[in-house]
C-alpha cells in the first residue's frame, strides 16, 4: 500500500475560479456574498470534500478582501486561488496579489514583527520585583483617601448648584407646524 494517502498529507493546487457565471444570476446587493460562496463550492467539488461541507473550507483574509474590494455589487469576474488541503480542512489563499493588497500585507507583517520584537525586549528586561515598603503602602492609602474626599466635595458642590438653580419649563426645541389661515 505504498500509494495510499494518510490524512495528514498536504496537497496544494492552483485554480482559476470563474465567478461571473454564478453571481450574475443573483440580485446586485448579494453578488459579493455569492462570489464567496461560489469559491467555497468550487473548492469543495474539486478538492473532494466529504459531503461538500463548506464549513471545512477556510478563505484567507486577503482573498476575501480581493472579492469585496470593489464593493458588494461588483465582485471580480474570476480569481486565481491556491488551495492547500491538510486532512479534511482546505485553506484557500490568493495566488496573485494585486499591488494594493501587497502593500497592505507588507504593512501588516511589519506591524506584527515590531510587536514581536517589543515583546522579546520586555521579556529580556526581567527585573527584580520592587520591594514594597511600609512607606509606599501609607502613601498609597493617603492618595486613596484624598481622592475619596475630593469626590465627596465635588458631589456637595454639584448638589448645592442644582438646589439653587431656577427650574426651566420644558419648551419644544423648535416651533410646531401650524395650519395656514384661510
Amino acid at each position: 500500500m505504498a500509494g495510499t494517502k494518510t490524512p495528514t498529507d498536504k496537497i496544494e493546487k492552483e485554480y482559476i475560479i470563474p465567478l461571473r457565471r454564478k453571481w450574475i444570476k443573483t440580485s446586485r446587493y448579494r453578488r459579493a456574498n455569492k462570489a464567496i460562496k461560489t469559491i467555497k463550492e468550487f473548492l469543495a467539488r474539486h478538492m473532494k470534500v466529504r459531503d461538500r461541507d463548506l464549513n471545512k473550507i477556510k478563505l484567507d483574509k486577503y482573498l476575501n478582501e480581493f472579492v469585496w474590494f470593489r464593493g458588494i455589487r461588483k465582485p471580480p469576474i474570476k480569481v486565481k486561488v491556491r488551495a492547500i488541503k491538510e486532512g479534511e480542512i482546505i485553506k484557500a489563499e490568493l495566488a496573485e496579489m494585486p499591488e494594493a493588497l501587497k502593500f497592505k500585507k507588507a504593512r501588516f507583517e511589519k506591524r506584527e514583527n515590531k510587536a514581536a520584537k517589543d515583546l522579546n525586549k520586555e521579556k529580556k528586561k526581567v527585573e527584580e520585583p520592587e520591594k514594597i515598603t511600609e512607606e509606599k503602602k501609607k502613601e498609597a492609602e493617603e492618595k486613596k483617601a484624598a481622592v475619596v474626599e475630593a469626590g465627596k466635595e465635588q458631589a456637595k458642590k454639584a448638589a448645592k448648584r442644582t438646589k439653587h438653580q431656577t427650574k426651566v419649563s420644558k419648551q419644544p426645541k423648535r416651533q410646531r407646524r401650524q395650519a395656514l389661515a384661510k
